[in-house]
């Protein structure tokens, strides 16, 4: 006889970290999440239940199969996954680990979640995310979205983290992660062309703080 593995009953429901794409329906009634591997064809909402990927007709997690929601332990182990250059537009995920689930070294495949907590990630400029927007392509019935800053937006459909955790329900909190992975160079460590990247940085924002100025004023006269 084979040896089974030993079961768990937990008296609370483990909790597991992943990462993930940010979605709205094509309706823009409902938000949700695509993963960025095997289950990325298959968006699941805030409170969901695994499918099998290939369409058998098992519940997952099956031991023979390699369906279901999967996640790691530790948070920084999530985090490492966002430096590939693929994950850049991720967000990264805090979820409660709810049914069935396996055990592995470094995390969990199991049938059922609830996500918590979405972490989204610094826009590409460097400065804090402050908004979800399209982020120009996504699945078949869902527009996937991505943090960004107010300058960065733009013109862009863009809709703001509070909204977000309103369609997505389940008491989702959606915030935006702290910029500067690298501490920053103190101003008497400088010298004088990294100064004057300082310099020129700082000129390039007011430029377009001035240009959005002009505008609305153009707007308001009209």
């Amino acid at each position: 006889m084979r040896p089974r593995l030993p079961e768990e009953r937990p008296k609370e429901p483990p909790t597991g970290y992943k990462i993930a794409r940010l979605a709205l329906s094509h309706d823009g009634a409902r938000a949700g999440f695509t993963g960025v591997s095997l289950g990325a064809a298959l968006p699941y909402g805030a409170l969901d239940t695994a499918h099998c990927v290939y369409g058998r007709r098992h519940a997952a997690p099956h031991r023979r199969c390699d369906c279901g929601f999967h996640c790691v332990h530790e948070r920084t182990e999530a985090e490492a996954f966002l430096c590939t250059g693929g994950h850049r537009g991720a967000a990264l995920l805090e979820v409660t680990v709810l049914g069935a689930y396996i055990r592995f070294e470094r995390g969990f495949r199991y049938a059922r979640q609830r996500v918590r907590t979405v972490t989204v990630q610094p826009c590409e400029c460097g400065a804090r995310a402050s908004v979800l927007a399209d982020a120009g392509w996504g699945r078949p019935g869902w527009r996937v979205v991505e943090g960004v800053c107010a300058t960065c937006a733009g013109r862009r459909a863009s809709l703001r983290f509070a909204e977000f955790a309103r369609l997505a329900g389940e008491g989702l909190t959606v915030a935006g992660a702290r910029p500067g992975l690298v501490p920053e160079r103190a101003p008497e460590a400088m010298g004088v062309p990294e100064l004057v990247a300082e310099a020129a940085l700082l000129q390039a924002r007011l430029d377009v703080f001035q240009g959005e100025l002009a505008r609305l004023a153009e707007e308001e006269k009209g």
